[in-house]
């Protein structure tokens, strides 16, 4: 059996969550880096026009309008051409638009490096917690995906804490080496990409059952044998749902229409909610416009401006660690309802605290508001941060897999467009009430998620594919099947049924063409 460089099992497993790592990486630092571009002296003397809040909004946001074009594009074709090769192309085009903006001298350009950058990550961000999810066993599956997340939020406060060492500098230097910082990232990923294997159910699903076989061997334990039964187990349990995939498949009239068995629309639709609510949290407006809501509303220096957000990613990414260790224990709906009530908490005392900073005790209610953002950033870090991309790899039939997490990536980042376009004038006009909407905003997801969403934790893919099939209700909170945290015992019996019936059935059909085989010769 070939191995992929040289390495099978938690080895192998472990290249591609580095490799998964350092893509999602890229798309952190690009977050948190331009936030410390926009304001820095250099930058505005190349590109005045940004001092006006409509180019200044335009030219941060045009990423996230590239990436929602880029996670379309994965929808359409990422399917068609497996995951491996769509993050190839992501980085590669990630690559040319990094470039683009390191030589611009002229905003055009610039902007058509971030929407070329944006693009380019919006093909790999919707592809990379798929593929890691696809590769892995189920009880290691939720914190393998949030470890490509937690190198997005360590790359983030990478950024930011290198934007406030240049701060100190000056002339070009100050922007245009972070931006050329980005391109570590790829001389590291895209080689490790390229000998890595292919994800076994897109294989599987694309009728290269061999190559699909032996890549279950490959990772799922040292120096496995195709014939080991736990190897045998998964290859029969993804072949089942295959199989019922196949007889159930319906044109994509009858998907839209939610006349399929599999209830494609509704996964996808919930896998677009998570990420609808990721971004509606406030995030985006937060961390593209700290520094700049520092200064021009809280009053701080530039110095301490960029050096406080150092410090507000640096606890985000501790956050994150936290998500990390708890995400398979305590499940995915307890972690999204904790971060609605806790973010509408300080959402709520940032609102009250700015509007009395515009009264008295200006300097006292800045550190409270700055105190606030720190706690919103531990309690989102801890929750929405992680969930949303965890849920929308997980949620989706194989067959809609890649669709599904590209549809539930493309809101993410129109989603984010629309915050990141219009928080610099809705900061300038709505002042402590930008807040308070967060907040009302933020306290609405906690009934959204208690009756609309299943518990995905602690179940295989497969089993996620049988909850949707054998339980047809949109309230899921009357079902403790649905809900529960621990892998239900129906689960596994219809597991084991499912290996059984295709097992049989691939006995009788080795008969018949024994048999077949047999009549021929006589």
């Amino acid at each position: 059996m070939k191995k992929h460089l040289g390495l099978s099992g938690n080895y192998l497993l472990g290249f591609l969550t580095a490799m998964n790592g350092l893509t999602m990486g890229w798309f952190g630092y690009d977050q948190g880096v331009f936030s410390g571009v926009l304001i820095s002296a250099d930058f505005i003397s190349h590109f005045p026009k940004v001092k006006d809040s409509n180019i200044s909004g335009i030219t941060s946001s045009c990423f996230s309008l590239g990436a929602f074009l880029g996670a379309i594009t994965a929808f359409s074709f990422g399917e068609k051409i497996g995951r491996k090769k769509t993050i190839l192309c992501g980085s590669i085009l990630n690559a040319i638009g990094a470039i683009l903006q390191i030589s611009a001298f002229h905003l055009p350009q610039m902007i058509i490096g971030r929407v070329i950058n944006g693009f380019g990550m919006g093909l790999t961000s919707s592809t990379c917690p798929v593929y890691q999810a696809e590769c892995t066993k189920a009880q290691y599956r939720g914190r393998l995906v949030v470890v490509g997340s937690l190198s997005n939020t360590f790359a983030y406060m990478l950024a930011n804490w290198m934007n406030f060492g240049l701060y100190f500098s000056s002339g070009p230097l100050q922007w245009r080496f972070p931006m050329a910082f980005q391109l570590l990232f790829p001389m590291f990923s895209v080689p490790i990409l390229l000998f890595l294997p292919e994800s076994p159910r897109w294989l599987m699903n694309n009728k290269r059952f061999d190559e699909g076989l032996q890549n279950i061997a490959l990772l799922w334990g040292k120096d496995l044998k195709s014939e080991d039964p736990l190897v045998q187990e998964e290859y029969y349990s993804i072949l089942s749902i295959i199989d019922q995939e196949s007889k159930n498949r319906v044109p994509l009239k009858d998907v839209l229409l939610c006349k399929d068995k599999t209830h494609n629309l509704k996964r996808v639709v919930l896998g677009m909610g998570t990420q609808f609510m990721q971004q509606f949290t406030g995030v985006n407006a937060l961390g593209y416009y700290m520094p700049t809501i520092l200064t021009t509303q809280l009053g701080f220096s530039s110095s301490r401006a960029k050096l406080l957000s150092a410090c507000n990613a640096t606890s985000y990414l501790a956050a994150a660690f936290v998500c990390l260790i708890i995400i398979d224990m305590v499940g995915r709906r307890r972690l999204m309802i904790w971060g609605s009530l806790s973010c509408c908490v300080c959402y709520i005392i940032a609102a009250v605290s700015v509007k009395v900073a515009d009264t008295h005790l200006k300097f006292e209610m800045g550190c409270l508001t700055v105190t606030m953002f720190f706690l919103y950033y531990v309690c989102y870090g801890t929750s929405y941060a992680k969930v949303p991309w965890v849920y929308s790899s997980e949620i989706n039939s194989i067959g809609w897999r890649t669709r599904g997490a590209a549809a539930a990536t493309a809101t993410n980042w129109i989603c984010g467009f629309c915050v990141t376009q219009y928080t610099k004038k809705a900061i300038d006009n709505m002042k402590w009430g930008f807040y308070l909407l967060f907040a009302c905003i933020v306290l609405c997801y906690v009934p959204v998620v208690y009756f609309l969403y299943p518990e995905t934790s602690r179940r295989t893919l497969e089993d996620i594919d049988y909850m949707f099939q054998e339980y047809d209700v949109v309230i899921v909170s009357r079902y403790k099947v649905l809900t529960q945290r621990g892998r239900a015992e129906e689960f596994a019996i219809n597991e084991e049924q499912r290996v059984q019936d295709v097992t049989h059935s691939k006995a009788l059909g080795d008969e018949k063409s024994s048999l077949a085989e047999h009549v021929e010769t006589i």
